[in-house]
This record gives structure tokens, C-alpha cells and sequence, in this order.
């Protein structure tokens, strides 16, 4: 056996970067999170390095941590029955960044997060990088070590309004031309906007009252250790030493 197969991609990144990198691992998928000064450096040794050979970006996709750690979602103490049994009707974009949670542990409102797979290797990494500054989020490109994000990146700068220094083509890709705000943050308003929409009678584009978004509490994918689920493993696993 190699040492490569012998040590967790965790260990070898650990041994690789030290302290640039807060490595944890869950549910054997594996998060690096770094400074966006490292993000480049870092980037570029996964992609090269024969080690860690990340060839392929999958996704990169942005996040908005308005309102993180809000207990709107009741998932601990709310009964068993029931779709949305957990919402207690604070439903983001009614508060304001200042009036946010302080007891957090991501006290940095943007993040990027990129994810990563090795095909020489079978492995997947997940990074993820914070824009130091909440008024004005920006991090550098990493088009020029992974071209195919190119697209990614002005997806996220579209919906978030997080700029990738050194992108070759940075404008929006998804919302109309003139669009105002960035609709996939936290705070953008559902109500009291105008929508553009060409208009075949009178042939000609028209703004007029958004009437097709209604403001929503949606109901986020939570993952349990539950029983179900604590027997379905053992199930499996029983069945796997079986055959």
C-alpha cells in the first residue's frame, strides 16, 4: 500500500498547508476552508500537485450567511408530524446584517464555495472561502487554473453580488439587462420591486409590479441521526457482511 492510499485526504492536506487550511471532515466528505489571500496559492497545488491532482471544478456556487444561526427552523424540539412544523415565522429578508445573531460561528457574511474532484485519485474536496469585507465581497478568480467556472463565477456575481478579481468576462449572466440588486441575497426584497416582461399586444418591453414572486418561508433539507435512520444503516450494513 502507498502512502497515498494509507493517509486520509485530510492528513495529507493537513501535512501539505498547515495552518492555511481549517480542515474538518463529516459524513466522509471533507471541507478546507481558507483565506481568500491563500485562495490562489492554494488552488493552484491542488490542481498540480501529483498528490491531490483536482483536475476537474464541479460546482462553484455562492453563500449568503444573513441571518445564520436565527432559530427560525426548529429542528430539535418540534414534533414529529407536520411538512413545515418547525417555521416560527421569521422568514429571512425581515431583518436587518446589523440586527443579525452575534452567537455564530461564521461571523463573515459571504462565502464562496468551490467543489473539487480528483478522477486520478476518486476523491472530492469542498473549499470554502470567506470575502473579508460584507459591503463589498470580493475574492480572486480562479478561471485561469479551472476555465470551465468561468460561468459559475459570474452566476454567483450575479445572484450575490460577489466579484471575482481577475475574471476575463465578469457581467451578469442570469437577470435582465439593468437589473438592480442581487436576488439570491439574504435581504433582496420580494415585494415592492417592478419586473420587465415583453408585452405582445403592445409589443414592446414593459415594467410593471412583480406579481410573480410571493413571499415564502421555505423549508430547508435537514439531515438527522435519527432512529430510522441509525436502523436502516445497520440494515445494510448486515446485509453487505451477509453477501
Amino acid at each position: 500500500m502507498t502512502d497515498l492510499q494509507s493517509s486520509s485526504l485530510a492528513e495529507r492536506l493537513a501535512a501539505r498547508f498547515g495552518d492555511t487550511l481549517k480542515i474538518s471532515t463529516a459524513r466522509n466528505e471533507t471541507t478546507a476552508e481558507l483565506a481568500a489571500a491563500d485562495l490562489l496559492a492554494v488552488a493552484s497545488a491542488l490542481h498540480d500537485e501529483p498528490g491531490f491532482s483536482f483536475g476537474e471544478l464541479v460546482d462553484l456556487c455562492g453563500v449568503d450567511y444573513l441571518g445564520y444561526g436565527q432559530t427560525e427552523w426548529d429542528t430539535q424540539t418540534v414534533t414529529g408530524t407536520g411538512f413545515s412544523r418547525g417555521v416560527e415565522g421569521e422568514a429571512m429578508g425581515r431583518f436587518q446584517w446589523s440586527d443579525r445573531p452575534r452567537n455564530v460561528d461564521q461571523p463573515r457574511r459571504f462565502a464562496s464555495v468551490i467543489h473539487l474532484l480528483s478522477v486520478e485519485h476518486n476523491q472530492r474536496l469542498r473549499l470554502r472561502v470567506f470575502c473579508e469585507d460584507d459591503s463589498l465581497p470580493m475574492l480572486p478568480s480562479v478561471s485561469g487554473i479551472w476555465p470551465g467556472v468561468n460561468w459559475f463565477e459570474r452566476e454567483a456575481f450575479d445572484l450575490y453580488g460577489i466579484i471575482y478579481d481577475g475574471h476575463p468576462d465578469l457581467r451578469r449572466i442570469l437577470t435582465d439587462y439593468g437589473f438592480v440588486g442581487h436576488p439570491f441575497r439574504k435581504d433582496f426584497p420580494l415585494i415592492g420591486n417592478v419586473e420587465v416582461r415583453y408585452d405582445p399586444d403592445q409589443k414592446r418591453v414593459i415594467y410593471e409590479p412583480v406579481t410573480s414572486v410571493e413571499p415564502r418561508v421555505l423549508v430547508p433539507r435537514t439531515i438527522r441521526d435519527d432512529a430510522d435512520l441509525l436502523q436502516a444503516k445497520a440494515e445494510a450494513a448486515d446485509h453487505w457482511r451477509e453477501n
